[in-house]
């Protein structure tokens, strides 16, 4: 059994044909390959270690997908969790400040699902004062006391950071006593300040005695910083996934190859030990990797991430630093509507019906509709499959009792609806849909 709220929000995406925040494990379709060794990795990552891997697969295969289910499972087990979709305009990968900004911003933990840091930061504080109660340092009852002896203690568990950053210290002691003398304005923007974001007021600053915004070089260090605070606050480590890094390929020159070194800058900073608890997942697709406007542009990053895809995907090794989506076939597309089938039907009124008018052999049909429709990828169905499942079949038997979708309903893809890769497998159905360049 599911929460109504839990099941209303998975329907609610995929009727829009986007992934789901949570709840994917409940219709996770062949990842069950990849669970051991993901979870050994995650262990590595708890006990002060860190990771690098690499998802390659075309475009609509689940990359997405994986990487928030990636998300769901380490949550569960107590870390915290990010996800930046690089792109050029918005986050350029080479722009370290503006990843480490986008990052903050999706910052979530297994209770927070946005925007997590303010708990984190303050149950770091909060940490702080147990551990000097608990060894009856500090009368409870002296307030000030208890402040000034949490921001020593904060400043010895910062002592390798600060050296560093240390504004990322003076921000946070800065944060404590805004929030002590009741400044809350002043405390929002510190927080501010420390995500990364700009226009921070001056005095804001001026408070905390720091100056500037964080910069290139100051954004790893800051991210070092945080590392501390989710593993002193009960965290054991942080997710970062980086999206669609692919999308560098259509960047220019300079750009690209700046995006390409920032790439091998923090995977040899990880290699060097230097963010402990730290998980880093990117996904690509095939060209990236392969072509060379890809990471072959950059010799040294492209030999970090070699593997030998040539031998038959059942023998993939999910060890390696890059691995590979092998997308769906009819069969795994038929289970993946099944689970949402379930999904959706669970608690309904209705529950006979639907189980009955959407039954699967009506999945199977749908399955392969859908798959014919985009030129027989199967690989890349799944999202507009799920779409059509849900707001075009389910929604409708659902909602009107004499509707039969074997018998009223025909299916039909707009190309409005289509994202590009699925426009460029969909299959014309009559010679007039062929568009010629004369």
């Amino acid at each position: 059994m599911i929460s109504p709220q839990k099941r209303l929000e998975i329907v609610d995406a995929l009727r829009r044909g986007t992934v789901p925040r949570q709840g994917l494990d409940l219709f996770a379709v062949g990842l069950a390959f990849f669970t051991d060794t993901l979870e050994d990795e995650l262990a590595t990552v708890e006990t002060g270690g860190s990771q690098f891997k690499a998802v390659r697969g075309e475009y609509g295969c689940g990359k997405t997908f994986f990487i928030r289910w990636l998300q769901e499972q380490a949550k569960k087990k107590g870390f915290a969790a990010t996800e930046v979709q690089v792109s050029e305009m918005e986050t350029p990968l080479h722009r370290l400040e503006t990843v480490y900004r986008r990052l903050m911003e999706r910052l979530s933990t297994a209770n927070t699902p946005n925007g997590a840091f303010r708990d984190i930061v303050d149950h770091w504080f909060y940490t702080l004062e147990e551990d000097l109660l608990a060894g009856g340092e500090v009368d409870p009852a002296n307030g000030d006391e208890l402040l000034l002896k949490s921001n020593e203690l904060m400043e010895k568990r910062l002592l390798g950071i600060s050296r560093q950053a240390p504004a990322f210290a003076a921000a946070l002691r800065g944060y404590r006593e805004a929030l002590a003398r009741g400044e809350s304005a002043l405390a929002e923007g510190l927080l501010a300040w420390l995500s990364g974001q700009p226009n921070v007021a001056a005095s804001v600053k001026r408070f905390a005695g720091i100056k500037g915004d964080v910069d290139h070089f100051g954004a790893l260090n800051f991210l070092q910083g945080l590392l501390l605070i989710l593993r002193d606050s009960g965290h054991p480590g942080l997710v970062l996934c980086l999206d669609e890094v692919e999308t560098l390929q259509r960047t220019r020159t300079d750009v690209r190859d700046k995006g390409l070194n920032a790439l091998r800058q923090l995977m040899d900073e990880i290699d060097a030990g230097r963010f402990p608890g730290l998980y880093v997942v990117m996904t690509g697709t095939p060209s990236f990797f392969d072509s060379p406007q890809g990471i072959k542009r950059l010799p040294p990053l492209s030999q970090r991430l070699h593997v030998d895809f040539s031998t038959a995907a059942r023998y993939d090794n999910p060890r390696a630093v890059q691995i590979r989506l092998s997308g769906f076939d009819l069969d795994k597309l038929s289970l993946l509507g099944r689970r949402i089938r379930d999904i959706f039907v669970e608690g309904s009124p209705h529950e006979a019906r639907l189980m009955a008018v959407v039954d699967d052999g009506y999945l199977r049909i749908l399955a392969e509709a859908v798959a014919g429709r985009l030129g027989g990828k199967i690989g890349i169905a799944p999202r507009i499959f799920l779409k059509k499942l849900i707001g075009e079949v389910l929604d409708r038997v659902d909602q009107f009792p004499d509707f039969d979708p074997r018998r009223d309903y025909a299916l039909t893809l707009d190309e409005g609806e289509l994202s590009l890769s699925e426009r460029q497998a969909a299959s014309a159905s009559t010679v007039d849909e062929i568009e010629i360049d004369p």
